[in-house]
């Protein structure tokens, strides 16, 4: 392939149209549910809620607006996961178009991403870490905007986006820490005016609502987030195992993001000018993150699990890139875009494969049949609709996602909220254990695929 011939912008418009296409297509045919984080953000959706038990608000709040959109069509949320994806490339090639002269090394930058199973494998399933990568994205670029020429909207903008970065997932911070530091340094040596600081005031404006939420509910999501990280075990051999472990991960993640590189270099001799702002920009905003989790993994003994690196990886083509510039050999593009195939290829592939061959996965659950059972049952025996589901967000959520009445959910037993049945204005229906529900059912109780199902309503 003659470089002469690349049509840079054309290459990534088809990249991204079929990153988009096909990941939205696959887990649409091999897929007979929804994966779990998808049926819990729509469950806990209901109501469009300040936070949550697990997360605060924004993972939830675009699945709620999908279902209200298209309903219980499953092909529009994978959709929605390729559009966080796509976005994010997007603001990476802009972002990269700052720090190269030519655009094919803005274009390796973006399609080395395509090596990390964080932007392809892992992205059907639309939750916490794939709700960040935009707002990474878009956080890191108008924070680099902001520095470089100092606008009042760049900074307004980069405190919005980090904000709500911090509103999908509370591990967004780790970026923002490390932001904070270039800048610091950045004030430090007068390169830098305090303008800066104009951020603030729409990071906090739009991240008010969720505090005081967060402290009427006893700091639930922290509580939860740190019980996930094994934090507080008195096993000291954890700060050792855990962050060696977490980094061994790393290595593995990155091995067929370095094979295309290799692709692309002449020789793997980088050179480092640390009076380089640009340098020292992609330095801090790819390394530092990680280096914090790290530490916060020695110190804490913290279990770091491997898909909250989902959003640390957007840059690190950009940086290596960068830093290999001089050694990119444009003669060896074609070997890097057959690799390139290889794993565009593979991935979707792989998928597939493991969706159709293993048949006990959560996305195996039969949450069409059963809420077709269930409604079958309501309509021969009860006169009103169904205005509640009560049940755990797997179980529960799955009801209430599949139900054509689109009723109300709630985790009635863990809001202890079992009193709901007794109401009978509307149509409800508990899905629980069978022998924790067949003992407080009031109603019509039967099981399904291992359930039990209690109706209460009007009967005919």
């Amino acid at each position: 392939m003659s470089i002469k011939k690349i049509n840079v912008n054309k290459i990534l418009a088809i990249f991204l149209f079929s990153h988009l296409t096909i990941w939205t297509v696959i887990p649409s045919i091999s897929n007979d549910n929804l994966p779990l984080d998808v049926i819990e953000a729509i469950a806990w959706s209901d109501g469009w809620p300040l936070g949550w038990e697990k997360h605060p608000p924004l993972s939830s709040w675009f699945p709620g607006l999908f279902f209200q959109i298209f309903g219980n069509q499953d092909w529009s949320f994978y959709f929605l996961s390729q559009i966080f994806v796509v976005l994010s490339f997007i603001v990476v090639w802009k972002f990269s178009l700052d720090f190269f002269r030519n655009k094919i090394h803005s274009l390796i930058s973006v399609l080395l991403l395509e090596g990390i199973y964080f932007y392809n494998f892992t992205t059907p399933e639309f939750n916490v870490n794939v709700c960040q990568l935009p707002f990474w994205a878009l956080s890191v670029l108008y924070g680099w905007r902001g520095f470089k020429d100092n606008k009042t909207i760049d900074w307004l903008l980069f405190g919005l986006f980090a904000a709500l970065g911090i509103l999908s997932k509370y591990l967004f911070i780790y970026l923002l820490v490390a932001m904070d530091v270039f800048f610091c340094y950045m004030i430090i040596k007068k390169k830098v005016k305090l303008k800066s600081f104009i951020s603030l005031i729409p990071f906090f404006l739009v991240l008010l609502p969720h505090i005081v939420w967060l402290t009427e509910n006893n700091y639930i999501t922290l509580t939860y987030g740190l019980s996930r990280a094994a934090i507080g075990d008195l096993n000291y051999l954890n700060h050792l195992f855990n962050p060696l472990l977490f980094l061994g991960k790393q290595i593995g993640i990155l091995v067929p993001f370095f094979i295309m590189l290799l692709f692309v270099i002449d020789k793997f001799k980088p050179k480092f000018n640390l009076g380089d702002k640009k340098l020292l920009f992609l330095i801090t905003i790819n390394f530092l993150p990680i280096i914090l989790i790290f530490f916060t993994s020695l110190v804490l003994g913290a279990k770091i699990r491997t898909m909250w690196m989902t959003p640390f990886y957007l840059f690190s083509g950009v940086l290596f890139i960068y830093i290999f510039q001089s050694k990119i050999v444009l003669s060896k593009m074609k070997y890097f875009f057959s690799i390139f195939l290889i794993l565009f290829i593979f991935s979707p592939a792989a998928y597939l494969y493991v969706s159709i061959t293993q048949t006990d996965k959560r996305t195996d659950y039969p949450g069409k049949k059963i809420a077709k059972v269930v409604q079958e049952n309501w309509t021969n025996n009860f006169k009103n609709k169904i205005g509640l589901v009560g049940g755990d967000e797997w179980h529960g959520g799955n009801l209430f996602y599949h139900l054509q009445s689109k009723p109300k959910w709630d985790n009635i037993f863990e809001t202890k909220k079992t009193n709901t049945l007794k109401n009978k204005e509307d149509g409800i229906v508990i899905i629980a254990d069978v022998d924790i529900l067949s003992e407080i059912c009031k109603g019509l109780f039967f099981k399904v695929e291992n359930q039990g199902v209690c109706m209460i309503g009007v009967r005919k």
